[in-house]
């Protein structure tokens, strides 16, 4: 008789989550039953599910998993460097997954999509990045680019550069973003004065600054939605 016959009591516990995911489905499975997938097997005292636990409530959550390096999970007693590949794998799958959802969503109509988009791609940096998104008149994206990579705390923007390449382009209006590594989502006044400094270049040359949204691991702040625009 298979396996599959034998109510799930009498599973081992490491093979619960595959038989869980056949039976019922993906979202049946919780992340810790579903990095458990992904390691195989645990221990001879602890099985895959528990040892995911373990993990999971070390790093917190998956975002943070998402970021630890194959050494430092090889510091859990169990995972060895084949295991810590595998998990580094899948969630770096799962990130590039967003970021090709969310490139899907090309006409911007809010900063909820702004945010969509960039996230995945400056939300989690330990530096500062300045992006723009290049838009149409239909407000749809042509483009998205780096203006420039700082420090920790900051970064220097050319408004040349801004404005050249809208104008290369054919952009009609723009939206600038940039990552707070800190986590704190208030502007400086270096953000506000560039802010202001892009928008009034943008006057003169008919390119409309649509918004400035500054980004962090899961929150933003949109200038338009605080009433800075």
């Amino acid at each position: 008789m298979e396996k599959s016959h034998f109510p799930i009591s009498n599973w081992s516990e490491d093979d619960r989550p595959r038989e869980k995911l056949m039976l019922k489905g993906k979202n049946a499975l919780s992340d810790a039953e579903l990095v458990a997938i992904l390691i195989g097997s645990g221990s001879r005292n602890e099985s895959a599910v528990e040892l995911s636990k373990r993990i999971l409530a070390s790093a917190d959550n998956l975002n943070a998993l998402g970021k630890m390096s194959i050494a430092q999970l090889m510091n859990f007693k169990g995972i060895g460097e084949a295991k810590a590949i595998s998990i580094i794998a899948a969630l770096e799958l799962g990130r590039r997954r967003r970021a090709e959802e969310a490139v899907e969503l090309v006409k911007v109509t809010s900063s909820k999509l702004v945010f969509e988009i960039m996230q995945p791609i400056i939300g989690e940096l330990v530096h500062e990045e300045f992006w723009v998104l290049f838009l149409n008149n239909s407000n749809k994206v042509l483009s998205k680019t780096q203006l420039s990579k700082g420090g920790i705390t900051g970064t220097i923007v050319d408004v040349r550069l801004v404005f050249k390449l809208a104008l290369e382009m054919g952009a009609t209006s723009l939206i600038l973003c940039h990552n707070h590594p800190s986590g704190n989502l208030q502007p400086s006044e270096a953000d506000k004065l560039l802010t202001q400094k892009i928008k009034l270049a943008g006057e003169s040359l008919d390119v409309k600054i649509l918004d400035h949204l500054i980004i962090t691991e899961s929150k933003y702040y949109s200038f338009v939605d605080e009433g800075i625009f």
